[in-house]
């Protein structure tokens, strides 16, 4: 007798959310992004579902020392229209960052790893960033996440 393999589906009530804390000082943006989406997901859990919200909550300490490889950091172009003719703004990240915005270079980094829809803007709504070592999220006792050790390549040296 064969025994048929059952698909797992994760029940809302079975979701575990833990908290996250990764330090971006001198992280590639592309390698921090791309693990972010995946943990914001919960791609990394043994027991992902793609139809639930079952990623962890993330918080990202030090956006204003992430690092862009080779000459992105004045080639790429982030462009964002007002909705009016003619209204297409373009910046680079050097700007953003001198304007202090880097929490935003990040954060459209993994919105565009993340899907579309009212899904991925709940599961890019777990994500904390921050442009220092300051956050107000001791209480949940983040795990830290050395990312630097995962790759030797995810550290700009």
């Amino acid at each position: 007798m064969c025994s048929a393999m059952k698909t797992f589906s994760l029940k809302k009530e079975q979701i575990k959310k833990d908290w996250i804390l990764i330090d971006a000082k001198d992280i590639v943006l592309g390698r921090l992004a791309s693990a972010s989406a995946n943990i914001l997901r919960g791609k990394n859990k043994p027991e992902y579902t793609p139809n639930q919200d079952c990623g962890d909550n993330l918080i990202i300490i030090n956006s204003d020392k992430v690092v862009l490889t080779g000459k992105k950091a004045e080639n790429k172009i982030y462009y964002k229209h007002t909705g009016y003719p003619g209204g297409l703004k373009e910046t680079n990240s050097v700007k953003m960052k001198a304007k202090n915005k880097s929490a935003d270079i990040i954060k459209l980094a993994i919105k565009r790893m993340i899907p579309s829809g009212p899904l991925g803007k709940k599961q890019l709504s777990n994500c904390k960033i921050y442009p220092n070592e300051n956050h107000n999220h001791e209480a949940q006792n983040p795990q830290v996440l050395d990312f630097g050790l995962l790759n030797r390549k995810n550290i700009k040296s």
